[in-house]
């Protein structure tokens, strides 16, 4: 018997899930990545370094502000370029922007349906349309914080090697964060409605990786850590971290050690729960999310936490902010044209950039590696882990519950398509 789920819905880029199963026992389970590969690291050789980081906000127009930042902070490793911690905060809270837009759509209009068995949330706005509403408000305050800082909601074009072209006004910050004060009542239903849902019960041990951090949650860093206690330079990511072709995707998958591994909401909270604000880490509590969680359909609670996380560290930031003149800085000339590499936690997770430059600051070579391309074979996996548990069910209430896990990743496949097959004859 063959399971065969075409085009998957609710997510971003085009995948398909084939289960095959013989006897009642499982023979394969492949997650078919068939998205146009997009070959985006080749597009960006040959470009300035002035230039890159607005060209690379177009892999994503869900994680575009992710893309630029890493890919700024990678430029100015390679060109010995240093940042002020005015520039340091204000691309923290842009970050901040883009991880709550990000997670309020995977929450409300992605996942939410399949508890509420609906195709999506328009659905359920024609009998009440508070649950819409709810969720617009809150996507709006996530977008105000992308304008303020990078000039619009997505791509954003106040970013520059160095700093920014366009600061903010004060009166601005005061606004928004005023704004995202406003939002915890809208947070506090949302809190109430996922702490109802009856989420699956699945346990599969992974390892879990994500940035060390400064001490704190981490966003930027210059350390990857696993939950199996290793600690490895981001620099040195390319001897860590393995990428290799699969049959039936147009995307790689990848290990660490030869380990495959998670990484995003669930793997940062494992590692880094600590580090959570005071009202997420209450927030956590109340929903019995913490280290050591090893259930992946739970990730919808974790990227629940990190949603109220990133409000209260966007209204923290805002507060730095006002010690700051936020007077525009001259951006500084390149000390080296060499190599350089960075990353960021990205809405989906680790997310690394590292380039090449030539003597006149025209990128050579490029390297990219993409949360989904890393969750990819944990994602296959957990779906190979599932399946056994629950084919004796309905064939729809077995297509539901695997597309609730898909789901529960969040895959971006767009951003994860980006290989070459060559084939030699």
């Amino acid at each position: 018997m063959q399971l065969r789920i075409n085009q998957l819905a609710r997510i971003e880029g085009h995948a398909d899930l084939v289960v095959d199963l013989e006897k009642g026992e499982l023979v394969s389970c492949r997650f078919e990545v068939v998205e146009t590969p997009r070959f985006f690291e080749g597009i960006l050789t040959g470009l300035h370094y002035r230039e890159v980081a607005g060209v690379v906000s177009r892999i994503c127009g869900i994680c575009s502000h992710s893309h630029s930042l890493v890919s700024l902070t990678a430029t100015e490793d390679a060109l010995g370029i240093d940042i002020s911690d005015q520039t340091r905060l204000l691309r923290e809270l842009l970050l901040c922007g883009e991880l709550l837009q990000s997670h309020l759509v995977q929450l409300y209009f992605m996942a939410l349906p399949d508890y509420l068995l609906l195709p999506s949330l328009i659905q359920a706005a024609k009998s009440d349309r508070t649950l819409l509403e709810r969720a617009l408000r809150l996507k709006k305050g996530a977008n105000a914080i992308c304008e303020v800082i990078g000039g619009r909601p997505v791509h954003p074009v106040t970013l520059r090697v160095g700093g920014f072209a366009s600061l903010p006004e004060r009166k601005e910050l005061l606004q928004l964060q005023q704004h995202l004060r406003n939002l915890l009542p809208d947070l506090e239903e949302t809190i109430d409605l996922f702490a109802g849902l009856d989420i699956p019960l699945f346990s599969r041990p992974v390892s879990n990786v994500s940035l060390q951090g400064d001490g704190g949650y981490p966003v930027f860093g210059t350390h990857m850590e696993s939950s199996d206690g290793a600690v490895l330079p981001v620099a040195g990511y390319v001897g860590q971290i393995n990428e290799r072709l699969v049959a039936h995707a147009t995307a790689k998958h990848a290990e660490m050690e030869g380990h495959r591994y998670r990484v995003g909401s669930l793997a940062r909270l494992n590692n880094h729960h600590q580090g959570l604000a005071p009202m997420a880490a209450k927030v956590a509590a109340v929903l019995r999310i913490g280290p050591g969680e090893e259930n992946p359909y739970r990730m919808l609670l974790a990227r629940l936490v990190e949603v109220v996380h990133f409000v209260e560290r966007g209204i923290q930031l805002i507060d730095r902010l006002e010690d700051y003149d936020l007077a525009p800085e001259e951006p500084p000339l390149p000390r080296r044209f060499g190599s350089g590499v960075a990353a960021v936690e990205a809405p989906r997770g680790l997310l690394l950039h590292a380039y090449r430059y030539g003597e006149e600051g025209r990128l050579l070579e490029a390297d990219c590696v993409i949360p989904t391309a890393q969750n990819l074979a944990s994602l296959e996996e957990d779906l190979a882990g599932r399946v056994p548990e629950i084919a004796h069910l309905e064939p729809d209430e077995v297509s539901r519950q695997l597309e609730m896990l898909i789901r529960a990743y969040d895959p971006c496949i767009s951003c994860a398509t980006h290989l070459l097959r060559v084939k030699y004859v």
